[in-house]
């Protein structure tokens, strides 16, 4: 066990874990954070899709000692209110079925529009590509992004 003080959602743990835990799993079973979800454990799904330092990473196969400085940003902290870009775009344009990759796929739009703030299409769908929705929302998602990005899109 080694003891790790970390940054997440801008306030700090102390926790004593093994060095190779996913940071998965140091966000839902000890800092009790349920919104990241764990889909594949093999970092090929995106469920589990956290921002370290406004990147989008795979908290799945992440490990905490890797972590350093870093500042960790969860789906609980994106926006208090729930009023991101994003968030409200899902709401608009009725993105979720299931729901079980929305907050790995709302991480990663949110990471994507961070770089580039009027992604094409095309760039959209590159960068979400390892994003998996089992319900296929993914005309949904991208008319979301799109909205978020502030290209007007027609709902429907």
């Amino acid at each position: 066990m080694a003891k790790y003080s970390i940054l997440v959602n801008g306030k700090k743990h102390d926790v004593d874990v093994m060095e190779d835990m996913p940071l998965l799993w140091v966000l839902r079973d000890i800092i009790g954070l349920k919104g990241t979800k764990f889909g594949c454990g093999k970092a090929l799904c995106g469920a589990c899709t956290v921002h370290l330092n406004d990147t989008a990473i795979r908290s799945c196969s992440f490990p905490i000692s890797a972590i350093g400085y870093g500042k960790v940003t969860t789906i609980e902290g994106l926006s208090e209110a729930g009023d991101h870009p994003v968030q409200e775009a899902w709401e608009k344009f009725v993105v979720p079925q299931c729901g079980y990759c929305q907050t790995g796929q709302i991480m990663n739009a949110a990471a994507l529009l961070k770089k580039n703030a009027k992604p094409s299409e095309q760039e959209i769908e590159q960068a979400m590509q390892g994003n998996l929705c089992r319900c296929g929302t993914y005309n949904r998602i991208k008319a979301a992004i799109l909205e978020a990005a502030g290209t007007p899109v027609t709902a429907g």
